[in-house]
């Protein structure tokens, strides 16, 4: 089964761009399948990360960034893939 882990935050007024390099830094412990980043309107960047597994595996996921980036706390997500070929 491929599971995507969704990781998103809105940033501190004008510190968009610093969010975006700060969650492009970030290393996981293991390696996805695939890794995406988004930016969107009101400064928020989305990390969508793809791995081989249980929805309820341990997987690594993103920190929450400093404090003083955001506005509010990091929203997370899981989905399982419902394609055929599991992709």
């Amino acid at each position: 089964m491929t599971v995507a882990s969704m990781w998103e935050a809105r940033a501190a007024r004008g510190r968009g761009d610093d969010l975006l390099a700060w969650a492009r830094a970030q290393r996981l412990t293991r390696t996805p399948l695939r890794r995406e980043t988004f930016r969107a309107p009101q400064d928020r960047v989305l990390v969508i990360t793809w791995w081989e597994g249980e929805y309820d595996a341990d997987l690594p996921e993103l920190p929450d960034p400093p404090g003083d980036l955001v506005t509010r706390p990091v929203h997370r997500w899981r989905f399982e893939s419902v394609d055929g070929d599991g992709r």
